[in-house]
């Protein structure tokens, strides 16, 4: 697998742990590039390979499988730019619309119904999306908003323990923070896609930390800008002098970014009792 200087992978697939997938040859998903080719997806449950009797609720489960298809491959249902519909009976087409609507109304994708014989007689719908990781950013369905409650909280703990293992956080640990700093969560559309801490400025410098975290497969996108951009606003506001953040070395993606928005490197340190290095940066010029 190839990859970019400091970017996604070029080519990659996407399993979902179906039977059919191993049997046929084939991926859930493929990665090309920014584009997202989501596989002929029916209503079973991968986890327990049954699927309903009803098309409606296949049609819920193929959306499912697709969403979770979408999450993996760094987009969600806003990023498609193509979908096929494909029943073997026209007259079950109409009764999923309200269905279908809900994932594509706003998104508006260009759309093809075809009636033709599918591969398992229980099923009843096939569908098949094409995607574009194209750049986010508020207004383009990316919404970044403060940490309030223990689900955001969980939410926080889950994209900072996956980009940062070696500094996983326990739960306790996370809701201490919450109630320190400045917490924020990321999403595109219901997709949580990255997180950010501010602390707030201290001594005589006053000097504030801002860190932004995106999650791998939606990096490059955005994202992380809008994070960084959010952070400073809040810095800002809370009368910072200086602003700095903090990334593990091993980051090569988030010192890129720190460097590109020109943080300059002032210390490297290993934590006590742990062997993974963190880079210290400072922002050269005081935030305006």
């Amino acid at each position: 697998m190839t990859k970019q200087q400091g970017g996604p992978p070029v080519r990659r697939a996407v399993v979902s742990g179906s039977t059919f997938e191993e049997r046929i040859g084939y991926a859930r998903a493929v990665v090309d590039g920014d584009r997202v080719h989501v596989s002929g997806t029916t209503g079973f449950d991968y986890a327990s390979m049954t699927i309903p009797e009803d098309v409606v609720e296949q049609a819920r489960q193929c959306l499912r499988n697709i969403g979770a298809a979408l999450a993996e491959a760094g987009c969600t249902f806003a990023d498609v730019v193509r979908v096929r519909y494909l029943l073997p009976a026209r007259e079950d087409f109409e009764p999923c619309w309200p269905v279908l609507r809900r994932a594509f109304g706003e998104v508006r994708p260009a759309a093809t119904m075809m009636v033709c014989g599918l591969a398992d007689e229980r099923m009843r719908i096939e569908i098949e999306v094409d995607a574009r990781r194209g750049p986010v950013g508020p207004g383009a369905g990316l919404r970044v908003e403060p940490v309030a409650g223990d689900a955001m909280v969980e939410e926080w703990r889950h994209v900072h323990n996956a980009v940062v293992p070696p500094a996983a956080m326990s739960w306790d640990r996370a809701r201490e923070r919450a109630g320190r700093y400045r917490l924020a969560n990321a999403y595109l559309g219901d997709v949580l896609v990255g997180c950010s801490t501010v602390r707030p400025p201290e001594g005589e410098e006053r000097v504030a930390t801002v860190i932004a975290r995106v999650l791998p497969a939606f990096r490059g996108r955005g994202i992380g800008a809008a994070l960084y951009e959010a952070g400073m606003a809040e810095a800002e506001a809370l009368g910072a002098g200086a602003v700095e953040t903090v990334v593990l070395a091993a980051n090569g993606d988030g010192l890129r970014f720190a460097g590109a928005r020109g943080f300059v490197e002032r210390d490297r340190h290993v934590l006590d009792g742990e062997s993974d290095e963190w880079v210290d940066l400072r922002l050269a010029a005081r935030p305006s």
